[in-house]
């Protein structure tokens, strides 16, 4: 037998009365081995998946024969779905019917029984239905999905007039019409996208289920059979539905999911439909690709899985709207009425007027978009059109880049009031876009290969774009009403979107996306002849993208040096409130389930407080002296009307000096303060939980007295009781205790809601910190699945200006359960004081900031210290 050839029956099947289940699952075994290894040697992948059909017919029709022999003539054996198709994976779901002529008596049921359980011993993962003809038609009239299994049945065996009775009772003739079933599975095909978020450029996709997945192959052969009664793809060119390229290009798609599909069952031995972070990698290298000096074997893979389902969802929709056509087309006329010289409407469906237009007048190619937008009653492109426009691509070409027309058609799709998104899909579904700015093909299908960005680069920017959407429309204020408001505000929102399309443009292209985006955006602007005013906004946009999302989430916001600095490179409130818009719909984007009210906090902090020193004026900001006395002044105000005296007030802050006012805001003074007092000292060290404060987070305050690594110990309860922190404030008072003052959220990223679930951890955390001696608790936080496939190298890096008195240090490492723990304990090494800690996990990665001084509270200068605090936190982190 050759090696890339696999026969039909690889094993003798017959039925072994003494142990069949031990014969069979050996027969499998052995079968499984055979097809993995002609697959790794190349054999065609359909033939694997008829010859796993194959074996299951004659192990199943062998045990139908032993158990039923007597009653063969009562019951036919069919195979359906996937089954049905001989479409058989190594770990498929194996689904069959059970036809019967009338009432099953108690002996047959014993003995179907005995059938079904050698199925199950034999480790077949089996689906089964045990019917009557009129059973099943009563079935399939109530559920049109258990009428596409029927549709695929195959007679396996047993009397035939069962199977075709079967077959007649449950066509389109008795049950679901062709309107009807094409109706349903279109609506099926709407929620399954769904599921997905309408995008098959997820980070570990489903190649079975998601858009573009082999389940469209499958929609596509179930509207062919049920309609046209027919069984290959191939006919679909004969009747000229599909051009004989679409058609190999199908046929090249199929198998190479099917390839995927194969390889992810052989690799994990179970059905395993994910493509996920571990077996990309493994893929990527078993089919042949190489690392470059741009791009690594798995990004070269992956890229070419997204580009695959991408065409395969574009043809999946011409053919399904060409099968709606002539469905439709049926029962009623379409009605034609004339749009402009170059298009008309059919049947609600966009078309050009003649096969010529796209060549007599390139602009029509955008233009078609544009008219899509403009004329609400407009369902989409029609099939025959979408066809034409790939094969008309080649015309948008440099002079069509250029042409006045051109560009002012594509500025106009960016300014409507509606449909922005949804074209810009359109446009890229259809390779317009890539084809109309190239730079933004090259980051078609391209991943960011972490655990931060979940979608590759072009989708991420097509959801930015949604997300700045949904800010200008009334139906969503209630998401995010603070960036609705700001919405108004923005003068020309095509702009904004403009730099959302080009934010990560230069992804993949080497160097700084940032800059390199800059001068693509300001070739884009001058062309498309945007002022001078618009280009410099458009392309300032593009390069400081990151800007405001880092000095949220990294610096200290209660530092007006922070705010003035920032100030100062925002210039002008108009370029603040873009900014917002974009970080904002940029964070959400990149990663949903990263977005919470932590970072919606910090960056409407950050928002204010610009805004309110550029409206005053960046010259002018505020003196630091004067805005602690102020704080004080506030502070002290609302203590006395909520009823403290200014002697328990003067009290508690006579330890208190200028840094803890600097560092804490008016309301969190005013909690601590109430805290404080109401305390006794003998009671130290005392824990309490704030449920929400103004950032969106629980805030926990530890007030105790100053000893040796406080930090360390402190971080790791937090770490233990399964907490997520974000922030980490410690104030030493003239008196030697210490307020240590954290925020965080439950790992899920929300806040603690629970008031039993906050006892429990105030409890915790002071009877932790009362007995030092105390064995640590077993860690409920774990790391995910997917850190383990993104290694990343610790760096430190020390800021050589001290500020306030400390050394900035910042530090990104691989997230890990304890990780801060750690971290402290190397500090404690070196007798080194946290201050203050800004926490940042994006995806795998932790990106952390301390604030230290040494043990007199003075900076780390010493090069060599740094130097020795940076291999000991690496060595610590990587234990």
């Amino acid at each position: 037998m050759n090696k890339n050839t696999i026969e039909t029956q690889t094993c003798d099947t017959a039925f072994v009365a003494k142990n069949p289940i031990s014969h069979y699952k050996e027969t499998i075994r052995q079968h499984t081995e055979q097809i993995s290894g002609a697959f790794w040697s190349g054999a065609p992948v359909s033939d694997l998946l008829h010859s796993r059909s194959d074996l299951l017919d004659g192990i199943l029709i062998n045990s139908w024969n032993h158990y039923l022999a007597k009653d063969l003539d009562c019951f036919t054996l069919v195979a359906i779905g996937g089954y049905g198709r001989r479409e058989m994976h190594p770990y498929s779901d194996i689904d069959i019917l059970l036809l019967h002529c009338d009432n099953i008596d108690q002996k047959q049921a014993h003995t179907l029984e005995d059938f079904l359980r050698l199925l199950w011993d034999i480790g077949l993962k089996l689906g089964h239905r045990v019917s009557t003809v009129d059973e099943c038609r009563e079935s399939a009239l109530e559920d049109q999905v258990y009428t596409t299994a029927l549709l695929e049945s195959r007679l396996l065996y047993g009397p035939a007039d069962l199977f075709e009775g079967m077959k007649e009772q449950t066509g389109p003739d008795s049950v679901w019409s062709s309107t009807e079933f094409f109706e349903a599975k279109i609506e099926e095909q709407r929620k399954r996208y769904a599921r997905y978020n309408d995008t098959g450029f997820s980070l570990e996709p489903n190649v079975k289920e998601g858009p573009g997945g082999l389940r469209d192959f499958q929609t596509i052969a179930w509207l062919k059979k049920r309609h046209y009664r027919t069984d290959t793809l191939r006919e679909l060119v004969d009747e000229k539905r599909l051009t004989t390229k679409e058609y190999e290009e199908l046929l090249a798609g199929q198998e190479f999911l099917w390839k995927i599909r194969f390889a992810l069952h052989i690799l994990t031995g179970r059905a395993e439909d994910r493509l996920m972070f571990n077996l990309q990698t493994r893929l990527a290298e078993q089919f042949g690709y190489e690392d470059t000096a741009k791009s690594s074997a798995v990004e070269q893979f992956m890229q070419n899985y997204y580009r695959t389902v991408m065409n395969v969802e574009r043809l999946s929709e011409m053919l399904l709207q060409l099968f709606g056509e002539d469905i439709f087309a049926e029962e009623k006329a379409v009605e034609t009425e004339p749009i402009n010289l170059h298009f008309q409407s059919v049947g609600k469906f966009i078309e050009v007027t003649k096969n010529t237009v796209f060549e007599e007048y390139p602009p029509a190619l955008l233009e078609i978009f544009l008219l899509e937008q403009q004329i609400p009653s407009l369902k989409g492109i029609r099939a025959s059109t979408i066809r034409l426009i790939g094969e008309s691509l080649s015309l948008i070409d440099d002079d069509f880049r250029k042409n006045p027309a051109c560009c002012q058609i594509f500025l106009e799709i960016l300014s409507q009031r509606k449909g922005v998104t949804k074209q810009l899909r359109h446009m890229t579904h259809y390779g317009v876009l890539s084809a109309y700015l190239p730079a933004f093909g090259h980051i078609v299908g391209r991943i960011q290969y972490d655990l931060f960005h979940v979608y590759t680069v072009d989708q991420h920017t097509l959801f930015l774009i949604r997300n700045l959407r949904r800010f200008a429309l009334d139906e969503h204020n209630n998401e995010l009403p603070f960036c609705n408001g700001i919405f108004m505000l923005i003068a020309r929102p095509a702009l904004l979107y403009l730099a959302a399309l080009m934010h990560d443009i230069a992804k993949g292209k080497g160097g700084d996306h940032s800059v390199l985006g800059e001068k693509i955006a300001r070739q884009f602007c001058r062309t498309h002849r945007l002022t001078g005013h618009e280009t410099d906004l458009v392309a300032w946009l593009v390069r400081h993208h990151l800007l405001m999302s880092m000095t949220a989430q990294k610096k200290d916001l209660s530092n007006p040096k922070v705010i003035h600095e920032f100030a100062t490179r925002m210039g002008t409130i108009e370029r603040l409130n873009y900014l917002y818009l974009l970080t904002v719909a940029d964070i959400r984007a990149t990663n949903p389930e990263m977005w919470n009210s932590w970072k919606d906090s910090l960056l409407k902090e950050l928002y204010r407080a610009a805004h309110k020193m550029l409206h005053k004026g960046i010259n002018f900001p505020l003196d630091q002296h004067k805005r602690i006395r102020n704080s004080r002044r506030e502070a002290h105000s609302t203590l006395e009307r909520l009823g403290l005296s200014g002697e328990a007030i003067d009290l508690v802050w006579k330890d208190f000096g200028d840094d803890y006012f600097r560092r804490y805001s008016t309301d969190e003074a005013v909690w601590h303060t109430i805290a404080i007092s109401s305390s006794n000292p003998r009671d130290l060290p005392l824990v309490i939980l704030r449920p929400q404060n103004q950032r969106g987070a629980v805030e926990i305050l530890l007030y105790t007295l100053d000893e040796d690594h406080l930090f360390s110990r402190s971080t790791a309860i937090l770490d233990q009781l399964g907490l997520t922190i974000l922030d980490a404030r410690i104030v030493t008072t003239s008196n030697t205790r210490v307020i240590n003052s954290y925020l965080v959220l439950e790992q899920s990223g929300e806040p603690i809601r629970d008031l039993y679930r906050a006892h429990q951890i105030c409890h915790e955390i002071k009877d932790r910190m009362s007995t030092p001696a105390r064995k640590a608790g077993n860690n409920i936080r774990r790391a995910t699945r997917q850190v383990r496939y993104f290694p990343i190298t610790p760096t430190i890096v020390f800021d050589d200006e001290p500020i306030d008195g400390t050394t900035l240090m910042e530090l990104t490492a691989a997230d890990q359960p304890g990780l801060l723990s750690k971290i402290g304990q190397a500090f404690n090494r070196f007798n080194l004081k946290v201050h203050q800690a800004k926490i940042m996990t994006i995806g795998s990665r932790a990106e952390d900031i301390f604030y230290l001084s040494d043990h007199k509270n003075q900076p780390i200068e010493s090069e060599t210290l740094q130097e020795d605090i940076r291999q000991a936190l690496i060595e610590t982190i990587s234990q």
